[in-house]
């Protein structure tokens, strides 16, 4: 099965991601992940990606579609691919299909979190961490039993990244709408969306996906 996984950040993705890896044996392929993967074994891709990225010139979709060309080739049939981050314009869509195609798949499923803006900015906005142990808290959902102080190590140091702030959080929800607008009504026009609640809790939302795959 292959499959297209859309949602911004913030949304459980990459929870989701890691779930369908762990219970199906499917792979991630990330774009990002997969051209570092090269550079740092200096495929002939990678190699040849290098050289772009260092004359400061962006990654090509031929150079992209060589990447995961490769990696489906790795993969062998029996192994299902879970496609994040790619692709993001019409041409891309295309080009997916064309390598899928090739190598006998077809994309059965694009599934999208569906989220509430101002609930996500609320989900973001309110995280924190023990700065000792990593320990997860929220300002509204999840606080220490005793205030300024972590439950699970008792350090009183907490952090929050600086960029789970309000406006960053914006941004990255406009971005996403942004380069996800090309390419959805290509795959709703084949009828293979589906729009599962990415504000539900993480478990409601697998079973929502395990629903969807299973058809």
């Amino acid at each position: 099965m292959n499959i297209i996984l859309l949602g911004p950040p913030g949304a459980g993705k990459g929870t989701q991601a890691a779930r369908l890896v762990e219970h199906h044996g499917m792979r991630q392929l990330s774009t990002g992940d997969m051209l570092r993967a090269a550079v740092k074994a200096e495929t002939p891709v990678g190699l040849e990606a290098k050289a772009i990225m260092e004359r400061g010139e962006f990654v090509s979709d031929a150079i992209v579609s060589k990447l995961i060309d490769a990696e489906l080739t790795a993969m062998g049939d029996h192994v299902g691919a879970i496609f994040d981050g790619y692709p993001r314009t019409a041409a891309q869509a295309e080009q997916l299909d064309t390598i899928l195609d090739q190598h006998g798949r077809k994309l059965d499923h694009v599934i999208e979190l569906d989220v509430d803006e101002d609930a996500l900015v609320e989900r973001i906005t309110g995280r924190f961490t023990c700065a000792k142990c990593g320990e997860g808290y929220h300002d509204k959902y999840k606080l220490p039993q005793v205030e300024g102080v972590c439950d699970k190590c008792g350090s009183t140091e907490f952090k929050r990244r600086p960029d789970d702030n309000e406006e960053t959080v914006r941004t990255r929800m406009a971005e996403y709408r942004g380069k996800t607008a090309p390419i959805l009504p290509i795959y709703e026009a084949r009828g293979i969306v589906t729009r599962v609640d990415g504000m539900a809790e993480m478990d409601a939302v697998t079973d929502e996906i395990e629903q969807v795959l299973r058809g």
